[in-house]
């Protein structure tokens, strides 16, 4: 009887016995599994990267006119202009031996019309460079300098300079030849890049930058007299003689002039011209958002009563700036004043519109420890 029974159930005992086996197994399995590193060794799918190095003309172009110069070389019988550019912390500035090779006074511009007197750190007998130091520049953002890379034929390249006095004055092209060799008047030029941008009187010094990359990899010098062909000197086969002479120069031991002479000379045209172009500064930095330079143009009293976060916030809601011809007149004590009709469209608060209004704007310019500086704006609105 006992026998009968046990063979009765010993089906059921046996598949209990596989079903928990195999729950067992599969535990295991996936225990183990669970703690194994899976090797994927022909991924399907691979991460996409993209190189996005051009950079945006108009900003290349904004930061290159902040260093660019304009110099001016004096001597008892006329002014020879030409151009420049910062390249180091210490305020030296690259331009052309044959700007400077005769002045017995040099004086540079800044692109926010500040004036400021400078001393020859080193010039060239034959080769055309010089280096000018001036030490109020000492400390402030310069352009960077290709020191090993060439350009080659068909790069694009954008000049910069101040043909005829007209500072910051913009000119693009390519490198249409290289290692180019001639001389003229007494200097030699070795290996130097010919340019389809026009080089003229004025532009001379003047930086010539990659359009690629944004660095100097050039210094404008001279161009033929129809101005269909220029000549830049490879900043890659000057640099180490520029660096000598940086190196070496102590600012103590060179000899600067005084601005006491150009400052309120009596000159009211070019006093207007560079109060407006100081103006022209000040709103094109407000319209591209670069309120710092903005308000490193205003005046010490007015900078004393407005802080920069102020200052920042009376325009941060600004999207778009256009403004008409400036008026100016100087007045009997030595101030220009000037007013320009502004179109500004603004954001408006909480909302996702804007608006656009028309405002006319007052400023006066005046001198301060030898600079232009805005003295003061005042608003109303006409619309």
């Amino acid at each position: 009887m006992f026998l009968l029974r046990a063979r009765k159930y010993s089906p059921i005992i046996l598949s209990v016995l596989l079903v928990t086996f195999g729950v067992g197994l599969c535990i295991w399995m996936y225990n183990n599994w669970n703690h194994e590193d899976l090797a994927v060794n022909n991924p399907a799918i691979n991460k996409v990267t993209v190189n996005n190095e051009t950079l945006d003309l108009k900003s290349i172009i904004h930061e290159a006119e902040k260093n660019v110069i304009q110099i001016e070389g004096q001597t008892e019988d006329s002014t020879v202009t030409g151009s420049g550019f910062l390249y180091n912390e210490k305020g030296d500035i690259i331009t052309n031996a044959h700007v400077i090779r005769d002045a017995e006074a040099i004086y540079v511009r800044t692109a926010n019309a500040q004036i400021y007197p400078a001393a020859i750190v080193g010039i060239g007998e034959q080769l055309d460079i010089a280096v000018i130091r001036v030490p109020q520049l000492a400390g402030k953002h310069h352009l960077e300098v290709e020191k090993d890379l060439a350009g080659e034929i068909g790069d694009e390249i954008i000049a910069l300079g101040s043909p005829h006095g007209f500072q910051n004055t913009v000119t693009l092209g390519i490198i249409s030849g290289t290692e180019r060799n001639f001389s003229v008047d007494g200097f030699d030029y070795s290996n130097v890049y010919q340019i389809s941008a026009q080089i003229t009187h004025g532009n001379s010094g003047g930086p010539l930058i990659d359009r690629k990359t944004g660095k100097v990899i050039g210094i404008n010098s001279v161009g033929t007299e129809d101005g269909t062909i220029g000549f830049s000197i490879p900043t890659k086969e000057v640099i180490s003689e520029i660096e000598r002479w940086s190196n070496e120069a102590q600012t103590e031991d060179l000899e600067f002039t005084s601005t006491a002479d150009i400052v309120n000379s009596g000159n009211p045209e070019q006093f207007t011209e560079d109060a407006e172009y100081l103006i022209n500064y000040f709103l094109e930095s407000i319209a591209i958002r670069d309120y710092v330079n903005a308000y490193t143009l205003l005046g010490s009293n007015m900078q004393s009563q407005t802080t920069y976060q102020e200052f920042r916030d009376q325009y941060i809601d600004i999207v778009e700036l256009e403004y008409s011809e400036l008026k100016s007149k100087v007045t009997e004590n030595n101030v220009v004043k000037t007013t320009v009709n502004v179109e500004i469209e603004s954001k408006l608060a909480n909302e996702d519109k804007t608006e656009t209004k028309k405002h006319t704007f007052e400023f006066n310019i005046d001198y301060e420890n030898d600079q232009l500086k805005i003295f003061a704006i005042n608003t109303d609105q006409s619309s």
